[in-house]
């Protein structure tokens, strides 16, 4: 098996206070507990709602709030007076906003969550960093906005107006958002597009954890496009190294944007995206070899046409990412499945 090294991420100057919604999320507990470790303030954000079990968000919490430098609110972001007088109350330096409902499919029936999460929440988000002095704001974005497009690998460069679904809608409002704020008030705002996390404490809707969890149960695993998928599965140490290196740089304006041949990349104001992906399209049958492998189980599958939203393929150009702050994830399937499966044995005990 491959020794996978994980860089260690540049600490800032000093210490600083550091505001994380959605923070008994998967991508939020262990951005979190980075921080932590290394002599940070952090004050956590969430809702802790029933999208998916809450028993699993209470123990990522617990991981936090045993840690004297952590401090939790439960507070929903869409909640304007809320945010509001947190941010007054606390004044965090620096905010990374990962809050946020997620899911394409469940866009398709509940469309109205994703307008009062991902639009209202990131409104109050961007007035409460633009009213407290935040240095950054680096938000979640997704490989989701680049919808109907089929030039891989996806780059920041290319064009994202065709979302095909409400999820990456609001996603690229975000980043729209962010880029007002930005220009209007000199606010640094960094947006993250992240290619199909996975890994400890990952999410129960996502496919490895919906997976093992069937081939365990000896019941069959629903493979969509009849497995013609391929995606750039991106392990969760790698997406928080990435958070965290991207945090400590805020922002800025780009000296050679060019108003006449406007690139969706950069700006003259302190706005950057940046994709966060593996660099290594995975067939999904390929992937769940590796969970078979990991199991020591083969998986009975049941083969289902494309689902509405989907998209059969994703791939992740990080050359601006690495650019930027020297790093390009690297972590293979094989070892990143085999970890989750080891996490996933040892908290559910089977």
């Amino acid at each position: 098996m491959t020794t996978y090294d994980q860089p260690k991420s540049r600490l800032p100057t000093a210490p600083r206070t550091y505001l994380v919604t959605g923070a008994a999320g998967f991508i939020g507990m262990h951005t979190g507990l980075r921080l932590l470790a290394r002599g940070d303030q952090v004050v956590g954000v969430d809702n802790l709602n029933d999208y998916y079990d809450v028993t699993l968000k209470e123990a990522r919490l617990a991981r936090l709030t045993s840690h004297p430098n952590f401090t939790f609110h439960k507070l929903d972001v869409a909640a304007r007076q809320g945010m509001a007088d947190l941010f007054a109350r606390v004044k965090p330096q620096r905010v990374i906003h990962l809050a946020a409902q997620a899911g394409v499919r469940y866009s398709l029936t509940n469309p109205h969550a994703y307008i009062d999460a991902n639009v209202q929440g990131f409104t109050n988000i961007l007035e409460a960093c633009r009213s407290n002095g935040v240095e950054h704001l680096v938000y979640a974005s997704s490989s989701s906005v680049y919808g109907g497009n089929t030039k891989l690998p996806f780059s920041e460069h290319d064009n994202i107006d065709h979302p095909v679904s409400l999820y990456a809608a609001t996603k690229k409002a975000n980043e729209l958002m962010a880029h007002t704020y930005s220009h209007l008030f000199r606010l640094s705002t960094t947006g993250l597009r992240f290619f199909t996390v996975y890994g400890p404490w990952g999410r129960p809707d996502m496919a490895l954890f919906l997976f093992t969890k069937a081939i365990l149960e000896g019941k069959p695993i629903d493979v969509f496009n009849h497995g013609k998928m391929v995606r750039d599965f991106t392990y969760i140490d790698d997406i928080v190294e990435g958070v965290i290196r991207v945090i400590d740089k805020p922002a800025e304006p780009n000296p050679l944007f060019d108003p006449a041949k406007p690139d969706p990349a950069s700006s003259n104001a302190p706005y950057r995206v940046f994709n966060i992906g593996n660099n290594q399209p995975t067939p999904l049958m390929d992937y769940i070899s590796a969970l078979e492998t990991a199991l020591g189980q083969t998986a009975e599958k049941n083969y289902l046409p494309m689902q509405p939203g989907d998209v059969p393929a994703t791939a992740a150009n990080t050359d601006e990412l690495n650019a930027w702050v020297g790093f390009k994830p690297n972590m293979p399937v094989p070892e990143g499945v085999a970890r989750f499966v080891g996490w996933y044995r040892n908290y559910h005990k089977v």
